[in-house]
């Protein structure tokens, strides 16, 4: 059996009995009841991810999965898709947003190439993972294989693996990839039963004309793909991309290790979104870090019955919303592991 399979099999649901103790634990400590809101809803979802009523999460890592897309010959994207390419060297070299926050939280950031349309020399740093130079135009059938895209979510599951090997137990993945909003959107109309024009947005700064281009090029894609949306593997292979895949296969791995995964903005609520629909036990397995400015985000999020922690009008990509959550995590565990009861404090408990 493939790793996709035996990744698939092997994810089971959230830890019950560790999460119940974790809520009773929270309800001992030095506060009123619930008072911690969200925190203590966060500690008590990773005790069931961990399987462990008092968990701890030493090593952070962000892995960015990068891929060129074909549909930009369709004009969906205000930058060219040689950016792709230049952002993955700025990575590398420290020079990005991702990098920036990153280094903040105390995480490591992973670089894969996944499917980037061009052709890096061996780089210190970059893992090289390359399906194919690009997916194709979605707009004209299929992006991907069925082949290629289980070959990207084997990827994304083997950096999961590695990462989990690494003694790595708070992971976020990030995107990077022009045009990546279109097939994204794609997913969610196609998965969701949305329609384009509510879902598309400006992405990298296109103006409204352009962004009803955009819906118009979606709508496309999915009437030239309907024959594929009845299953979801084959709607990811459709619609999707190298980078979208590798991400959805991080999830997936993460989940089978029971690390804490962090889900980022837009493209990365896409990868989770397809990953979810190969397998529904993951989605209790996700942690959604942020609302994105794209405007589809909400809808798409309400759909889904997710709340994400945070809103900071993020647009960027790369893992930046996520890894910005990791100091949200970091706190609820501080708080849950570290404040006192009211009976080793010696403080008298509601009446």
């Amino acid at each position: 059996m493939s790793l996709y399979h035996n990744t698939l099999q092997g994810i089971k649901g959230l830890d019950r009995s560790a999460m119940k103790q974790a809520a009773a634990h929270q309800d001992r400590l030095t506060k009123p009841q619930g008072s911690l809101g969200r925190l203590e809803e966060l500690a008590i979802q990773i005790a069931g991810i961990r399987g462990d009523p008092h968990p701890k999460l030493k090593r952070k890592r962000v892995v960015v999965f990068a891929g060129d897309h074909g549909v930009v010959d369709e004009g969906v994207s205000a930058y060219p898709k040689d950016v792709t390419a230049q952002m993955v060297l700025n990575f590398l070299s420290g020079g990005a947003g991702i990098n920036a926050i990153a280094g903040c939280m105390g995480a490591e950031v992973e670089v894969v190439d996944v499917g980037v349309d061009f052709e890096f020399p061996e780089l210190t740093g970059l893992v090289a993972e390359k399906i194919r130079r690009g997916s194709r135009n979605l707009a004209q059938g299929p992006a991907m294989t069925r082949e290629e895209t289980i070959a990207a979510l084997e990827v994304g599951i083997e950096r999961a693996d590695h990462a989990r090997k690494n003694g790595v137990e708070l992971i976020a993945g990030g995107d990077m990839g022009i045009g990546n909003t279109t097939p994204a959107t794609a997913l969610f109309c196609a998965y969701l039963g949305l329609p384009p024009l509510k879902v598309a947005g400006p992405g990298t700064g296109l103006k409204p004309e352009q962004v009803r281009r955009k819906a118009r090029v979606i709508a496309k894609a999915i009437r030239v793909n309907q024959a594929a949306l009845s299953d979801p593997l084959e709607t990811l292979a459709a619609l999707g991309g190298f980078e979208i895949a590798g991400l959805a296969g991080l999830y997936l791995g993460a989940a089978k290790n029971r690390m804490v995964a962090l889900v980022d903005g837009f493209i990365a609520t896409a990868a989770a979104l397809s990953a979810i629909k190969l397998c529904p036990l993951l989605k209790d397995h996700l942690i959604f870090s942020h609302l994105s400015e794209e405007p589809g985000h909400t809808l798409v999020l309400k759909k889904m019955g997710a709340r994400p922690l945070l809103s900071l009008d993020l647009r960027l990509g790369e893992g930046t919303g996520a890894c910005l959550a990791m100091a949200l995590i970091d706190a609820a565990l501080a708080c849950h592991n570290q404040m006192a009861t009211f009976a080793s404090a010696g403080v008298s408990e509601k009446s």
